[in-house]
């Protein structure tokens, strides 16, 4: 059963499903990010988004940036849409000790709020980069 079937059962009240092209959830800054979104929503949307955005997670207070987002015209109530856009040059996805910086894919709908959500890594190495302590230091100046 994928994210929208119900198998019999009564439809939930708004579900989603982001797809990216390949399955790929690692990227390059500035590569182009495609695939397709699809939503069930139990009314007809007065508006449906992707957004990019990116959020810090860790000690201290959660910042979120929403970097893009692209509206679909004319949303219908059971729909499935493509997207391509240039990922930004940075900020790096990364992990240190006391924050990490991940970004991520919602798709959101009015009335609904969030339907769907996915984490992805912006990276020169493909990788979330980890941030630590030059060797032989605790980090202490």
């Amino acid at each position: 059963m994928n994210d929208l079937e119900t198998n019999g059962l009564p439809a939930p009240l708004a579900a989603g499903a982001i797809e990216i092209a390949d399955g790929q959830h690692a990227f390059a800054p500035g590569e182009r990010l495609a695939g397709s979104v699809r939503w069930r929503l139990p009314d007809d949307p007065a508006w449906v988004a992707l957004r990019l955005y990116w959020r810090t997670e860790g000690k201290g207070t959660q910042d979120v940036d929403v970097v893009t987002e692209e509206r679909f015209e004319a949303p219908g109530r059971d729909d499935r849409r493509p997207f391509d856009f240039p990922l930004p040059e940075g900020p790096y996805s990364f992990s240190g000790k006391l924050i990490t910086l991940v970004w991520g894919l919602e798709l959101v709908a009015e009335p609904g709020g969030a339907v769907a959500q996915t984490d992805l890594v912006i990276s020169p190495t493909g990788a979330e980069l980890r941030l630590a302590p030059p060797e032989g230091r605790d980090g202490e100046s």
